[in-house]
């Protein structure tokens, strides 16, 4: 019987997550295991209209910047992500609701109690059931863009508020946080994802 299994993938600014995303998919999927692989901000189409204004050139102050990104999750929520889960679909995530507490909330210094109220509004309590951190060097994970948006133009003192929000999140729920040094070989990130992944889906 196929498996509700709901995976998020976070890190900061070039840590690899959305490669790693797209590698669990197609391995899953070539396991003949339904998988959906979706991203935040963005899955659907209110959601791509938002991502291009936080993506762009806009300027917005941070509780915009909270209230568009929940706008974005809370339609991908009811839209993509439960129905998909519903059906017994494994869903993947490049993002959730910790990027958010992680990028407004440490990065930005916006409350934590407000995020938090925000993000359950959007998520109307949907938790991973798994969150994969790829946890790089600041510098190091920059230096991998050759193009950026406003968000990967911020200063290297936000960016390691960023780091440090996210490493803090896991250590307060370890079983259900897989943190994984983003600078090592693509593969070697692979086999320990896999490594985990098949503790919840044994058929990977």
């Amino acid at each position: 019987m196929p498996m509700s299994i709901f995976i998020t993938f976070e890190g900061g600014e070039g840590s690899g997550k959305s490669t790693q995303a797209r590698t669990l998919h197609r391995r899953l999927s070539r396991s003949d295991i339904p998988a959906l692989l979706t991203h935040e901000p963005g899955g659907t189409p209110l959601g791509r209209e938002i991502r291009r204004w936080l993506k762009g050139k806009g300027e917005s102050n941070p509780q915009t910047e909270l209230l568009l990104f929940n706008a974005s999750r809370a339609q991908l929520v009811a839209e993509v992500i439960r129905p998909a889960l519903k059906s017994g679909t494994v869903v993947i995530c490049d993002r959730f609701y910790h990027s958010t507490i992680a990028y407004q909330g440490y990065g930005r210094g916006l409350p934590l109690d407000l995020i938090e109220a925000a993000n359950n509004i959007a998520t109307q309590g949907l938790e991973p059931d798994l969150t994969i951190l790829l946890d790089i060097d600041v510098a190091q994970g920059l230096a991998r863009k050759k193009m950026r948006d406003r968000f990967e133009r911020e200063e290297l003192a936000f960016h390691q508020r960023v780091r440090q929000g996210y490493l803090e999140m896991a250590k307060k729920d370890p079983q259900r946080w897989l943190v994984i040094d983003g600078s090592l070989p693509k593969k070697e990130i692979e086999r320990l994802i896999e490594e985990r992944v098949r503790q919840v889906l044994p058929n990977v």
